[in-house]
């Protein structure tokens, strides 16, 4: 008989886990944090409301998921952490965060500039960015078609 990886089992377990969340909210030991960059050892740095600190990833997420910056996680203080002061509970999805939200427990230092700000401050961005930016030399320089037309009458006139 033939048995799956013990990994890809596990991985399974996992994200049907995750899938059947009954998002329920955070204990009171628990708190929302950002992950800012992986220092390697499943390591994280992330943020919270107050502080940044490193937290470590539990076995049971080794090799089975991944966290990248600016994910939002669940972590729950550890007492024998000096540097590492917490581990990670849960990777927070999309759906998660709706959750929260509603439930008026999401921190405001993570919530998101509505979409219309955003866009208008990246287009403020991109006109000061093309404002700044210097002609390309290595192209010759396209005059206007009234410019164009000018100098062929002015030259036809001269013949």
């Amino acid at each position: 008989m033939h048995r799956s990886h013990p990994s890809i089992s596990r991985r399974k377990h996992l994200m049907k886990e995750m899938m059947e969340d009954d998002y329920a909210l955070p204990t009171e030991t628990q708190q929302i944090a950002r992950v800012i960059s992986s220092r390697g050892n499943n390591l994280h740095e992330v943020e919270t409301v107050d502080e940044t600190f490193l937290v470590s990833m539990p076995n049971k997420f080794r090799k089975s998921m991944w966290v990248k910056r600016g994910d939002f996680l669940l972590v729950e203080p550890i007492e024998e952490g000096d540097k590492v002061k917490a581990e990670i509970c849960k990777i927070l999805t999309p759906e998660h965060i709706k959750e929260y939200t509603k439930a008026a427990i999401w921190p405001d230092k993570f919530t998101k500039k509505p979409v219309q700000e955003e866009a208008t401050s990246q287009n403020k961005d991109d006109s000061d960015f093309e404002d700044d930016l210097l002609p390309n030399t290595n192209r010759p320089v396209n005059r206007d078609s009234s410019d164009e037309e000018e100098d062929e009458e002015t030259s036809s006139e001269e013949d």
